[in-house]
């Protein structure tokens, strides 16, 4: 090959790589807010899949079309080309490459996930300056007035809520105050450790800013921690079909500061528990205009949850 070649392919690699990883840091861009410090290494292994997508891809595309260019045949020449066998080293190199770059994307996925799974309240200070010190994740997709505030101190404890699954309807329960509400409030840098339960069927709890997703799987109870880290109101969606109203089991997150979390839990506790609205109950009760033919029975939806403090 010849050394001018050599050394426009060199610039291109080099091109690709500065490319790729130029979309890996605008991938920050397309994820809503960090609510929860876990966020940011779950968005920074998106970010590094990303970078990597797009290095193959150019690269892939760069590679036709140098050779579409390089080793073209000439106009009008309709011959064969020289039967030549494969090359046993270039077949040991695009064999290896990919084997390496898959177990490479594994063992930092291992990792994150084994970070999220170790992290405590009183690791989060250096994950949580990140987030601040760089605006492209700072940016968020919400209409909502959010803010990063200081960092957990270093005694802090995790605050367990218990959380209720069923059909179709969420409530949290506090122990700490026996409150019940259909609302999930959190204080803002409190470690936070969720004991979920359904009651009925497979549920899963899932809100877009804390990129954390678990299901919830009948008689256990599974755990979900996390250190929130952005006040703002957020929106907890059921991301396992559950049933005919599962799009609307839905309930408001709210991430306070202290004194306001406070403030509420004391007000949610003078309250007198009722049953809280709920579509899917209220409609179930109403009478169906004309039969339904569909041959499957209908799934009741469970009673509406007694809470303190219902939306």
């Amino acid at each position: 090959m010849k050394l001018g070649n050599i050394l426009l392919l060199l610039a291109i690699a080099a091109i690709v790589t500065v490319a790729s990883l130029w979309v890996g840091q605008q991938a920050y861009f397309w994820l809503p807010s960090q609510a929860v410090a876990e966020a940011k290494l779950v968005d920074d292994l998106f970010s590094f899949l990303v970078a990597i997508a797009t290095f193959i891809f150019f690269g892939v595309l760069g590679t036709l079309t140098y050779s579409v260019f390089a080793f073209g045949a000439v106009k009008g020449d309709f011959s064969d080309a020289a039967p030549i066998e494969g090359n046993k080293k270039l077949e040991i190199v695009w064999t290896t490459i990919p084997i390496l770059l898959v177990v490479w994307i594994a063992v930092k996925s291992f990792d994150v996930y084994g970070q999220m799974g170790d992290l405590n309240p009183m690791q989060m200070h250096d994950l949580h300056m990140s987030v601040k010190a760089k605006p492209a994740q700072a940016l968020t997709l919400s209409n909502n007035s959010e803010s990063v505030v200081d960092a957990p101190s270093a005694h802090a404890r995790r605050l367990e809520i218990e959380v209720f699954a069923k059909q179709w309807a969420w409530s949290f329960r506090y122990p700490e105050k026996d409150v019940t509400s259909t609302e999930l409030h959190l204080p803002v840098n409190q470690g936070i450790r969720l004991a979920m339960q359904s009651e009925d069927v497979i549920h899963g709890f899932y809100v877009p800013e804390f990129r954390l997703k678990q299901d919830i799987i009948p008689n256990r109870t599974i755990d979900l921690q996390f250190t929130p880290i952005r006040v703002g109101k957020y929106r907890l969606n059921d991301s396992q079909f559950s049933g005919t109203y599962f799009a609307a089991m839905q309930a408001d997150v709210y991430i306070d500061s202290p004194e306001t979390y406070n403030q509420w839990l004391a007000s949610a506790a003078t309250c007198k528990p009722i049953p809280a609205d709920n579509q899917a109950a209220s409609e179930h009760a109403q009478p169906p205009k004309k039969p339904l033919q569909s041959g499957w029975p209908a799934v009741p939806p469970a009673p509406p949850p007694v809470v303190n403090h219902p939306s």
